[in-house]
């Protein structure tokens, strides 16, 4: 089973290790105790305090991750946590310490510590409620059913910030006194759409119908939302090893990709930051004054050329490229063109060359793109095409690239006709559906080197 259980164990007890061990260097910085203690001494204590910690948290992982109420749930986690780790200290100081170990030392650091835990998790729980609310770093969720298993799972999001999930409200056919309920399934589409919403999570068993859920997924690809099903028997599904969980719940996706893994996601990330601060420091730190002196003398107007595209999620972010063209008011509304008047002598250099595209490592850096996915497109082309081609909001499910497995096959520049945008998608969804790290590596080779990137360039 797919978990991000690990994951968010660790990450809570980092924090609680530089936490620790933050509140020790404090005390060993301004407290006389240690006076007689040489450094042999303090890391044995060091070493004590770190095993106990990490000792006292395995002891209660599965009740340190989730919270189903309020924040006064963490204060409780976190204090009996500490009775654990206290125990804990003072078993394994008989062991190993010195007979003459200071009991105040390891007293007053104890004390700090939890009460840094409870500052740091408080501003930390408050930082991502604030970011929640104005949509940074969070999927929008809809729950489509209204029962017990429903309630429970929006109290699980709503009342875990670490997870990265907002409750949007329920979808529900049944007309029920609850103002949580924005509409009926027949009304998926519009709610979806009005609510910005990523990701619907299903936890109603008239779906569990293998026709149904072909029809709702067939919806969703659509739209563009990812599905999960929340099953009842909760006990019974974490058997299965093609699960993933949300929280302490095991739920089933339906339409699996490989950068669905989060270790997956976070090494492409990794790569992605890396190769662009490389970029960024070796290459566009002397191209892009050079750059901007020939854009400036070519045509009036900025260097950079913004435009609002759909990003990962259906998410709207400014792609940046240096200008290519003439200002004109259409830009946002015609694509360039073979013999395009509007691209200047340097702008069909830079086009012809991919040299326009630089800046977009600035989109890598801050997290917008990638390196390798597909292609962004203006928000004209989103709406025109999601309309014509079935799955082209599937595109949108990864992050989009610099470069992508279309490009290097030769699709790319002006989609003149319906055919050429549905190639894009169909080599896109191939990349999606079949994503390794070594892909990417062969599709930057060949955007580099190869010559079929510029097939149909302008």
């Amino acid at each position: 089973m797919e978990s991000n259980e690990t994951e968010l164990s660790f990450l809570y007890l980092f924090f609680d290790l530089i936490i620790l061990n933050v509140a020790i260097a404090i005390i060993i910085s301004v407290t006389p105790l240690l006076k007689g203690l040489n450094i042999h001494d303090i890391s044995l204590y060091l070493l004590h305090a770190n095993m106990s910690a990490v000792i006292a948290y395995s002891a209660l992982t599965r009740k340190n991750l989730y919270l189903h109420d309020n924040f006064l749930n963490r204060v409780r986690r976190i204090t009996n946590r500490l009775l654990v780790f206290i125990v804990v200290l003072f078993i394994i100081a008989q062991l190993f310490l010195p007979p003459n170990y200071s009991v105040l030392f390891i007293v007053i650091y104890t004390v700090l510590f939890y009460i840094g835990e409870l500052v740091f998790y408080y501003f930390l729980y408050g930082y991502l409620r604030l970011s929640r609310s104005k949509g940074f770093y969070v999927h929008r969720v809809l729950i489509i059913g209204l029962n017990d298993m429903s309630t429970f799972l929006r109290n699980l999001l709503t009342n875990n910030p670490m997870l990265g999930y907002e409750f949007v409200g329920f979808v529900e056919d049944k007309h029920e006194d609850d103002n949580s309920i924005l509409g009926s399934i027949d009304k998926l589409a519009t709610l979806v759409r009005e609510n910005e919403v990523d990701f619907l999570f299903v936890t109603n068993s008239a779906y569990n119908d293998l026709k149904k859920t072909k029809e709702l997924l067939a919806i969703c690809n659509k739209i563009g939302v990812r599905l999960r099903f929340v099953p009842e028997n909760q006990y019974w599904f974490r058997t299965k090893m093609n699960m993933e969980s949300i929280g302490s719940l095991v739920v089933f996706n339906p339409q699996e990709i490989p950068l669905d893994d989060l270790k997956s996601r976070f090494f492409k990330r990794v790569f992605d930051f890396c190769f662009s601060i490389l970029v960024l420091i070796f290459v566009i730190s002397w191209l892009f004054p050079v750059l901007a002196i020939l854009i400036k003398l070519s045509s009036k107007g900025p260097v950079f050329f913004r435009q609002k595209r759909t990003g990962i999620n259906n998410k709207t972010f400014t792609c940046l490229k240096f200008r290519s063209m003439r200002m004109s008011n259409d830009a946002d509304e015609k694509q360039a063109t073979k013999g395009d008047g509007r691209i200047t002598r340097i702008g069909r250099f830079l086009r012809k060359s991919n040299l326009d595209e630089f800046p977009q490592f600035l989109n890598v850096l801050i997290g917008q793109m990638s390196i390798v996915g597909p292609r962004p497109h203006m928000i004209k082309h989103t709406d025109q095409y999601s309309e014509l081609i079935d799955y082209y909001r599937v595109r949108h499910y990864v992050k989009p690239g610099i470069t992508g497995w279309a490009q290097v096959n030769g699709y790319r520049g002006e989609t003149d006709e319906l055919w050429k945008m549905q190639k894009r998608v169909e080599y896109d969804m191939k990349y999606l559906e079949n994503w390794t790290f070594g892909w990417d590596l062969r599709i930057i080779f060949l955007t580099i080197f190869g010559k079929s990137a510029y097939k149909n360039a302008l």
